[in-house]
């Protein structure tokens, strides 16, 4: 949600556009010390939400909030400056295909809508007509679209993206179409659904179609002919039609429709993926490869793993589908099974959409001392916030001497375990070195960065959550490490399960994460499964219950143990310091009271049974997931497992007891990387 400012503000400015303009006064105006002229600062209007991107294009200085999530955005005046606000808004990309026995499609690009110049999709021509917003208060409702479900079986089949929208009283709503799910084989006959961008074809089935000025048609015919491919065909993207799969034996699988590039977040592109060669992120919406039997079924999105698309599945040398990349609206690949098995016979997942607003805030020509990540400025520092992986970068023609840099970094969450009361996932752990954050753990030294030098960013991803099946290995799995100049912020564990029993919630990575929370010992009294160890920069999972009523324990958070042999409560994590605490940025997780900016919250424990709904196993603060609660025949009532917020390091809730043929656990969150230097 949108957190407004509670600082005093003058016509069209707020404290936090004060310290921006101060910056650029004293850096860049007259006798600043700057390498350009004085600055000319009518103003922008002021807003909140997302996270806050501050970028200059020539003299013009603009402010972008992206949004990875659904949320607000508030608008509290509109300066002297016009009230044109752009916008990029993408759906979910559809599902890749399932396939037995065949070769599956690939999931279209989600829909792409954009009022940026050059920026149109579907060969549409000329941009969108960018929002006119109100003085305010006004808010206006961001809505970001999940990617489409992947086709695992014959009766659970690849489904279309969701919608992603921004909408307000004053405006006439954008909404962007969720991308085709690729077509499946069985049930036959299957064909690509029809979305922003249209889902691939199966084997010998025709390929879905994309919407007007939002993305391309999926690879092949779209009615029967003499073009359907033989192997699966790739999903629509925002730039192209999807690939054909070709005939004979070997085969690739069609390749997905090519993305876009989008320079609205800044010149440094801090959304999205590289793309070909060289070239830095920025590209979203390709679409899913189709499935193939060479080497390897190629890869979504611009001919290669460009856009966010996800790879077809291939064999002889079998891999499996991949499923679009988070926040970049790309289609899942499509699936093959080799005859006579079904292991790689699941598609991926479409990858869930995003939005972008961004409106001009003054007429200057300030440049920040580096590059990387989506820049803003607050409290006299600037800031670099990294939600996927990139680099960080000191020009030295703008910085010659050596930067020194505070950092702040959550490693991504671990999953919740499933089958009968499993444990919550592990918060990721954090690493900082602005004061002791963990208590008792040391921080990490003090960092001078090298001028001209790129300093990668990694951003590993939160944890697969565990199967539904009560089988060896339906523990969750842990969360990935999130590294920036060999500092390492570890991810948090897995929760245990109860199957095979007894199970332990898995500790968290050795570099510290959070523990997972121990699965449940099912109903044995007195007996306990333990949650996994935190290692230095996150605590414990709680171990699960011991009266015998199948309640998983907590994950561990960043700043607290998770709960054993209670409510399952995931382990609180921490707030943000002060230093990155923007009143218009709204990154991390809701806290006590209307603080915000909280991050590395544990997993809740799969509920007990027989008493549904009467304490739900909250997850942490900081992005921690609930765990799922309900017992059998409460279907209606039933609270299902929260998958750990992005970006947030949050670990996943655990699974309940019994509710094997509908709900599954949570996924673990994505981490984040902060880095701040005096402006």
């Amino acid at each position: 949600m949108g957190a407004r400012s509670s600082q005093s503000r003058g016509p069209g400015l707020n404290e936090t556009d004060g310290h921006l303009l101060e910056y650029f006064r004293n850096n860049f105006g007259a006798g600043g010390g700057g390498n350009s002229g004085p600055t000319v600062a009518p103003l922008g209007l002021t807003a909140t939400g997302g996270v806050i991107s501050d970028y200059t294009s020539g003299s013009d200085v603009y402010r972008a909030h992206i949004f990875t999530s659904s949320g607000t955005f508030d608008v509290d005046g509109l300066g002297t400056l016009p009230a044109a606000v752009d916008y990029l808004v993408i759906a979910g990309g559809g599902g890749g295909g399932y396939g037995e026995n065949a070769y599956a499609g690939g999931g279209g690009a989600g829909g792409y809508r954009s009022s940026v110049s050059g920026e149109s999709s579907g060969g549409g021509g000329s941009a969108e007509t960018a929002l006119t917003v109100s003085a305010g208060p006004t808010s206006y409702t961001v809505s970001i679209g999940a990617g489409g479900v992947r086709g695992s079986s014959s009766t659970s089949v690849s489904g279309n993206g969701i919608n992603s929208f921004i909408s307000g009283p004053d405006i006439t709503t954008v909404t962007s179409t969720g991308g085709g799910a690729g077509a499946n084989y069985p049930p036959s006959p299957s064909v690509g659904n029809p979305g922003g961008s249209g889902g691939g074809g199966s084997e010998n089935r025709v390929s879905g179609t994309g919407t007007a000025n939002q993305g391309y048609n999926g690879g092949g015919s779209t009615s029967n002919g003499p073009d359907v491919g033989p192997r699966g065909s790739g999903g629509g993207g925002a730039g192209g039609i999807g690939g054909t799969g070709e005939s004979g034996n070997p085969a690739r699988g069609g390749h997905g429709g090519a993305g876009l590039r989008t320079g609205i977040a800044g010149q440094y592109y801090p959304i999205g993926t590289p793309g070909p060669g060289s070239t830095t992120g920025g590209w979203l919406a390709g679409g899913g490869a189709g499935g193939g039997n060479s080497t390897p079924g190629m890869g979504g999105g611009a001919g290669g793993p460009y856009a966010g698309g996800g790879n077809g599945a291939q064999y002889p040398n079998v891999t499996a589908a991949t499923s679009g990349t988070y926040a970049t609206g790309g289609g899942g690949g499509g699936a093959v099974a080799p005859p006579g098995t079904t292991q790689f016979n699941t598609g991926g997942s479409g990858g869930s959409g995003i939005v972008v607003v961004r409106y001009k805030i003054a007429e200057i020509t300030a440049t920040a001392k580096a590059t990387g990540g989506a820049i803003s400025f607050h409290g006299g520092k600037t800031i670099h916030t990294f939600t996927s992986s990139g680099a960080f970068t000191a020009p030295s023609p703008l910085n010659p001497t050596p930067l020194s840099v505070e950092y702040f970094m959550v490693g991504s969450g671990g999953a919740g375990g499933a089958a009968d009361g499993g444990g919550g996932g592990g918060a990721g752990g954090i690493r900082t070195n602005i004061g002791s954050i963990i208590p008792g753990a040391a921080t990490g030294s003090s960092m001078a960065l090298t001028a001209g030098t790129g300093y990668p960013v990694s951003i590993g991803a939160g944890g697969a959550r565990g199967p539904r099946q009560k089988t060896p290995g339906s523990q969750g799995g842990d969360g990935g490490d999130v590294v920036f100049n060999s500092i390492t912020a570890g991810g948090g564990g897995g929760g245990g399960s109860s199957a095979p029993n007894p199970s332990v919630g898995t500790a968290g990575l050795a570099t510290g994460g959070s523990g997972g929370g121990g699965g449940s010992a099912g109903p044995y009294p007195g007996n306990s499964n333990a949650g996994g160890a935190g290692n230095g920069h996150g605590y414990a999972g709680g171990a699960s219950n011991t009266t015998g009523n199948w309640q998983g324990g907590g994950g561990g958070g960043a700043g607290e143990v998770g709960n054993t042999d209670g409510a399952g409560y995931g382990g609180d994590g921490l707030q943000l310091p002060s230093t990155y605490r923007s009143p218009l940025s709204t990154i991390g997780g809701p806290g006590p009271g209307s603080s915000y900016g909280w991050f590395g919250g544990g997993g809740g424990g799969g509920a007990p049974d027989p008493s549904p709904n009467t304490s739900i196993p909250q997850g942490g603060v900081g992005g921690g997931g609930n765990g799922e609660c309900g017992a059998p025949g409460d279907t209606p009532n039933l609270i299902l497992a929260q998958s750990g917020s992005e970006n947030t390091g949050g670990g996943g809730g655990g699974k309940d007891h019994y509710q094997d043929d509908v709900p599954v656990a949570g996924n673990g969150g994505s981490g984040i990387v902060l880095i701040a230097y005096p402006s």
